[in-house]
């Protein structure tokens, strides 16, 4: 149920885009109608530098009306009345809108000449889309973009971040700083419990360092990409440690889930088959990832990418529910069979609350968070990310919070009144789910 309920949120996704930055495109012998770049948020001093070359029409006819082929911003606003305005048949092309703002037309191409360069300052502040239109369902379009967006801060620098993600560099920094601090913390915990510690207590200590160097190469990719436009490399860090973030952390939720080194030493057949199915779909999600991060929505299966992401990101969450509720199962049966009702009520209320904060997780961080990025205004887009973080790091706080090892298990000083009032507990659920 909590997969069905899910799925029709995160699939709305689908339409959010990329962070900008100076990017590189190829097109080639493209049909489509419309070709959206980059969407950026423009202070009060925005620019946009636009270069195009080696562009070549699979008709050059020269009785082409090419006003209708060309480049121009938009925001999302307008875009709606752009559409609705096609839709009514006051324009045939998006080009002829007054509601957008044109930056370069291919009937301003000089003859001969298979390139241009404009340069567009944007005084406007509001979030706008570059976006190619080709109107002429009898051509194809090939041509090579070189697009950079930006602002300028007061002391001349470009800040190629958009208005409303500028300070996530400092966020992601702030945050990974929180990270090791738990770290340390966890370290602190493991030597001083080290009696009581078990394997699984060194795999949750692996997932908090991975969040860590994770959001720490996070900061710096995007602090290059807002001095320089360019990642220098430190996307690769990123998307190495988001790979084993993501697969430790599910691996970790599918750990605890079966009560591994908690409740037995091992993992049964089915156990396994999860691990086995959730560790292939996250090497595909960091696929998916990094083709989305880096091609942006021009790439003709950027969509389709998306979608493979979406699918496997859902997958993985609902995949990672099965041990839970298995280890629900088995503590109930044997509350019935072996007569420790109280000791295996306190489990059984453990893996229930855990069962819990694991949906909540993630559907905070899959609808709540990209309900936040909807309504949220471009200035302030941060909000989302910073949401979805402390989310984040409310979970790993609980998680380590409630399976942390103890010196001294509670479950061994239970009394006789403790272990009736447990027994009739159970009996009275059982009777209610009956």
């Amino acid at each position: 149920m909590a997969c069905l309920f899910l799925f029709p949120f995160v699939a709305s996704l689908l339409f959010s885009l990329s962070f900008a930055e100076i990017r590189y495109s190829e097109i080639r012998s493209d049909d489509r109608t419309i070709i959206p770049f980059d969407e950026f948020g423009f202070a009060h001093k925005g620019q946009l530098e636009l270069n195009v070359s080696d562009i070549q029409l699979s008709n050059p006819n020269p009785d082409l009306d090419l006003s209708k082929v060309g480049f121009f911003l938009c925001t999302q606003d307008s875009w709606l009345h752009v559409v609705q305005q096609i839709e009514d048949s006051e324009i045939s092309c998006a080009l002829q809108s007054d509601l957008i703002k044109h930056v370069f037309t291919f009937k301003n191409l000089e003859n001969g000449k298979s390139n241009f360069s404009v340069f567009v300052v944007e005084n406007d502040a509001d979030q706008y889309t570059l976006v190619f239109a080709n109107c002429l369902n009898t051509i194809k379009v090939s041509m090579d973009v070189n697009s950079a967006m930006y602002n300028l801060e007061r002391n001349g620098n470009r800040d190629y971040l958009s208005a409303g993600k500028t300070i996530l560099p400092r966020v992601f920094f702030l945050f990974s700083l929180v990270y090791i601090g738990l770290t340390g913390l966890w370290i602190h915990v493991l030597y001083k419990k080290r009696l009581t510690v078990f394997r699984i207590h060194f795999f949750m200590l692996a997932v908090v360092v991975m969040k860590a160097l994770n959001l720490l190469c996070e900061a710096e990719d995007k602090s290059y990409i807002k001095r320089t436009g360019s990642a220098h490399g430190w996307d690769v860090l990123f998307y190495i440690f988001s790979f084993l973030k993501g697969i430790t952390l599910f691996t970790l939720i599918v750990l605890i889930g079966t009560g591994w080194s908690f409740l037995k030493p091992y993992l049964q057949d089915k156990e396994k088959k999860v691990l086995m199915i959730v560790i292939p779909l996250q090497v595909v999600a960091n696929i998916a990832q990094v083709v989305i991060d880096e091609t942006g929505p021009y790439g003709q299966y950027w969509i389709t990418w998306k979608k493979v992401f979406l699918l496997v990101d859902v997958v993985c969450c609902c995949a990672v529910l099965f041990p839970i509720v298995w280890s629900i199962k088995n503590l109930r049966e044997a509350a019935r069979t072996d007569g420790k009702a109280a000791v295996n009520l306190m489990k059984l209320t453990l893996f229930r609350q855990y069962y819990i904060v694991v949906i909540c997780y993630i559907y905070f961080t899959r609808v709540v968070v990209y309900a936040l990025e909807t309504i949220t205004s471009y200035k302030y887009l941060w909000t989302s990310v910073v949401a979805g973080e402390l989310a984040t790091l409310a979970f790993y706080v609980f998680t380590g919070y409630k399976f942390k090892p103890e010196a001294h298990n509670p479950y061994f000083v239970i009394d006789d009144d403790e272990e009736e009032a447990a027994a009739e507990q159970l009996k009275l659920e059982d009777e209610f789910e009956l």
